[in-house]
Parts: C-alpha cells; sequence; structure tokens
C-alpha cells in the first residue's frame, strides 16, 4: 500500500479548465443567485469594515468612540477571532442542516449587528455589533460558497470562483461609496442603512434552491435510521484538521493574511493620517475641486468635493477586481494554483513596502492597484484549492478550513497592526509628544481627548494643517509599521514557495500510484 493512500480522498489533480465563454456560459442560476447575495452582504458589511477605524478613533465631540487605534485592535482582535475560527468550528454545520437554512439564520444576526452598533454608540456596543457580525458572517460564507462548490463543475472552477470573486468586489467597491456619505451625516445613518441592505437576502433565498439537497436529506435519513454512523462535527473537523495537507496550507498562508487585513484594518487611518489626497482633486479638477454631486458620488469626495474620502481610496482595490478579476483569472487558468498564489504574494509585498515609503497621494493608489492585482492572483484561488481537494462530503468543511491562516493571520494583526500603527504612526499620539517639546504643560496635553490632539497643535502653533502634518511626518519614521507588515509578507511567501513543491510532489506521486494501479 502506498503511503500516498491516506491522501485518497482528498483531490490532488489539477482539472483541465474550459474556456472563457464557454466557462460563463456553463454557470448555472444558483451560481447568480448566491453571487447577488453575497453582493449585497458585502455591500453592508464593507460600509462598516472600511471605515471602522475611522468611527472608532474619531473625537467623541465628532460622532466617533474617541479610542486610540490600539483600542480599537482589542476589537479587531475579537472581531478576527470569532470570523475566522466559526467557520472552522461550525462550517460543516451547514452541510449537515442545509444552506438555505444557514444563511438565512446569518442574516438575522447581522442585521441584530448593525443594529446594535447604532443603538449602543460605546466601546462595549461597538465590540458586541462587532462579535455578532463576526460570528454572522462566519455561518454565512460556508453556505455560499458550499452551494457555489457544489453547483460548480471542476473544469470551469477557475473561471467560477474568479467570478464569484468579482462579484463580492462589486459590493466591497459599492458599501464605501455609501458609507463616505451617509457618515458625514451621521454614523447612525451608516449602520441603520447596512442593517436595511442585508434583510433584501431574505428576498433571494425565496428563490434559492439547495444543490444537492437530495442526497443530503438522503443520507440523515439514512444516519436516523442507524444505517450510517456519524460522527460529532467537532471530531470530523478535528480529524481532517490534522491532515498533513490542511497543517502545511495553515502555516504557509498565516503571514500573507497578517499582512493583507493589515491594509483594509490599518490603510484608511493611515491615509486619513498622513495622505492628501486633494492633490488627486486638484489635478483632477482644478484648484477649487468639484461641486459636481455626480463625481462627490462617484468619487467618493468630501461633501465640499475637495478632498478624496480614504473609504474611496480603498475601494480602488474593489474596482479593479470587479471590473478585471474574470480577465486575470481567464489568463491565470491555466497556471498551476499555487504558483499563482506565490506570485500575488510577492505583489501584496510590494504593495506595503510602497505604502510606508512616501505619503503621496497618486502613489498610494499606485500600491492599492499593486496589491489588487497580487489579491486577484491569490485570494480567489484559495477556495478552489481548498474545494478541489475537499472529500465530496466535506465541501463545506474544508471551505470553513480557508479561514485556518486567514484566523491565524488576522487575529494576530487585528491586534498587532493597530498596535504597531500607534508605535509609530498614531497622529494624535505623536501630536501629543510635539505639545510637549514646544513647550504645553503636561497635564494639559494628558486631558486632550482621544482624536484632538492634532487639532490642538494647530491651534497651539497657528500653523496649517498641512504644514503641520509634513512637519510631523519628515520628523518621525512613519513607514516602519508598513516594513515590518510587509516583511511577516514576504516570510510567508518563502513558506508558499515551501508548500507549492510538497504539493506539486505529492501530485506526482498519486498520479504515479494510480497509473500503477
Amino acid at each position: 500500500m502506498s503511503q500516498n493512500n491516506k491522501y485518497a480522498d482528498n483531490d490532488l489533480k489539477d482539472v483541465k479548465q474550459l474556456g472563457l465563454w464557454a466557462s460563463i456560459l456553463s454557470l448555472g442560476y444558483i451560481f447568480w443567485l448566491v453571487g447577488g447575495m453575497e453582493i449585497v452582504e458585502r455591500i453592508a458589511y464593507y460600509g462598516v469594515k472600511a471605515s471602522a477605524s475611522l468611527y472608532a478613533t474619531d473625537a467623541v465631540s465628532k460622532g466617533g468612540l474617541g479610542l486610540t487605534m490600539s483600542d480599537y485592535g482589542t476589537i479587531m482582535f475579537i472581531f478576527a477571532l470569532t470570523q475566522t475560527f466559526i467557520p472552522i468550528l461550525l462550517g460543516g454545520t451547514a452541510d449537515r442542516i442545509g444552506y438555505k437554512e444557514t444563511i438565512a439564520i446569518s442574516t438575522v444576526i447581522k442585521i441584530a449587528a448593525y443594529l446594535t452598533m447604532a443603538m449602543f454608540p460605546s466601546f462595549l456596543g461597538f465590540t458586541l455589533g462587532a462579535m455578532l457580525l463576526a460570528f454572522g458572517t462566519g455561518i454565512f460564507k460556508p453556505g455560499i460558497q458550499g452551494t457555489m462548490v457544489k453547483s460548480v463543475k471542476r473544469e470551469t472552477s477557475t473561471m467560477a470562483w474568479g467570478i464569484f470573486y468579482q462579484l463580492v468586489n462589486i459590493g466591497g467597491w459599492l458599501g464605501p461609496l455609501i458609507a463616505v456619505q451617509l457618515r458625514q451625516l451621521s454614523w447612525n445613518y451608516l449602520f441603520y442603512t447596512c442593517a436595511v441592505i442585508i434583510s433584501l437576502n431574505f428576498i433571494l433565498l425565496l428563490m434559492y434552491k439547495e444543490p444537492g439537497r437530495e442526497e443530503r436529506l438522503a443520507q440523515k435519513a439514512k444516519i436516523k435510521s442507524g444505517e450510517i454512523k456519524q460522527n460529532a462535527l467537532w471530531k470530523e473537523a478535528f480529524r481532517e484538521v490534522r491532515k498533513p495537507l490542511v497543517l502545511g496550507y495553515m502555516f504557509a498562508f498565516s503571514g500573507f493574511w497578517f499582512m493583507f487585513n493589515a491594509m483594509f484594518d490599518v490603510l484608511p487611518k493611515h491615509i486619513e493620517d498622513w495622505v492628501n489626497t486633494s492633490t488627486i482633486v486638484t489635478d483632477l479638477f482644478g484648484a477649487g475641486g468639484t461641486q459636481n454631486p455626480i463625481w462627490i458620488g462617484l468619487l467618493g469626495l468630501n461633501h465640499a468635493g475637495t478632498k478624496m474620502m480614504p473609504e474611496y481610496m480603498m475601494s480602488v482595490n474593489f474596482i479593479m477586481i470587479a471590473t478585471t478579476c474574470f480577465i486575470v483569472a481567464g489568463m491565470t487558468a491555466k497556471f498551476r494554483i499555487l504558483s499563482s498564489m506565490l506570485v500575488g504574494c510577492v505583489l501584496c509585498c510590494i504593495a506595503m513596502f510602497l505604502v510606508g515609503f512616501t505619503p503621496m497621494a497618486w502613489a498610494m493608489l499606485v500600491a492599492i492597484a499593486v496589491f489588487s492585482l497580487g489579491e486577484m492572483l491569490l485570494s480567489p484561488k484559495k477556495g478552489e484549492f481548498m474545494g478541489n481537494i475537499a472529500p465530496a462530503d466535506k465541501k463545506a468543511m474544508y471551505l470553513g478550513f480557508v479561514m485556518l491562516p486567514q484566523g491565524i493571520g488576522w487575529t494576530l494583526e487585528g491586534k498587532l497592526g493597530p498596535w504597531l500603527y500607534d508605535v509609530y504612526a498614531s497622529k494624535d499620539l505623536i501630536s501629543r509628544d510635539y505639545l510637549l517639546e514646544l513647550g504645553m504643560a503636561a497635564d494639559k496635553v494628558a486631558a486632550i481627548k482621544n482624536g484632538e490632539a492634532f487639532d490642538t497643535l494647530v491651534e497651539f502653533t497657528g500653523k496649517s494643517a498641512q504644514v503641520m502634518t509634513d512637519t510631523l511626518y519628515q520628523a518621525n519614521n512613519i513607514g516602519m509599521a508598513w516594513y515590518i507588515i510587509a516583511t511577516v509578507g514576504a516570510i510567508s511567501g518563502v513558506g508558499i514557495y515551501l508548500y507549492s513543491k510538497w504539493v506539486y510532489r505529492l501530485q506526482k506521486e498519486v498520479s504515479g500510484d494510480a497509473n500503477a494501479a
């Protein structure tokens, strides 16, 4: 018996993919329906997520929570831990009780999350809302992605995952655009609107039919009659997750997800603090900006039309993926999955170094664009890879395992990413230090509320906000946080390379065993 028989129920072979149009035309209505559900869910999710660091650190006098980035990191630690490990522990539940049922339950929980954020504007209230949102998202994903895996043929899986990821990012693009305009009026408007948006998925559920439902119910009947013995879900998950194939994936990709999530958790705050986005508006419309409401809405400008808001800068990532992901998926359909993922990791590392290198607004857009290309090469492939190697009756469980490295990387980043920003780049903390250097009494500096230190510095010095921003940036090593984050990603890139070599060797050995048989 070959040593590789332990991988017998994991399908390691690459399947030849159909062409672009043949793949698209083969996708059924169930695929497009769950894609629509994902768009709705992402609009609401990223409406809050893109602005979360800004809301948490905004001064209480401006409607925010008045927290430090380290405080925000505590919330993100809890959020990431909940969202990423729930599908690992409960992802297989969707295989057992039904995808439609879990999607409906998750939608109810997510509505409660947004309402909690709106009704309880405090550290505790936002933390509770974040936990509910994370829990709802954690049980939403396996149901949606399990449906997709069962409704898509292996020979079209690359294109299907690419298009699905494109649909996800349409929601990711629209969410921040909504957030930009609503949060300038009131943070509560944003949270209530997201609760309304996510509830639209109940309408789509009316048209949903679970693929493979008959087989699932037949197996459930056999289990109930005693014909088939079913192990406890956590035991099955633990048995599967101990496989070297899954453990190797977990360790190889954890560092990448640390770097990846820093982009979304920390970069909006970095842009707000240090990047003069008014230069983009001036280059496009002249010194006075624009008062055209269409351009203000489409480009995510402030209501005065003079600067681009951080959420929109981040949404460039979603726009690129929404408009070009299917092209990238088509171009990389013939590539080995893990090779594509390795190149994607390298590009994301380059982007992180560029963020730390300069505060120029156009350079920031270039960094986000490079990061987006890297993400398109890597992120859609993770679901394809894990869905392909999963045993037939454990698709949702294995798609939950996709969250293992993301769970480790994001949970660590959730706490350490904002903390690194506080150590090296917090504008509020740096302003306090500078006020002390300029002679302001220590007790007066300590009395300044969180989020108001820079405004106090501007008033104290009598200089413009932009002059003081440039002064603080030049006097401090702001980019160091991003260099550290990029280095973590680079170490992960080495791990991905080694994991790829091992998996390719297994593929050859398994293929050799099959031919010999």
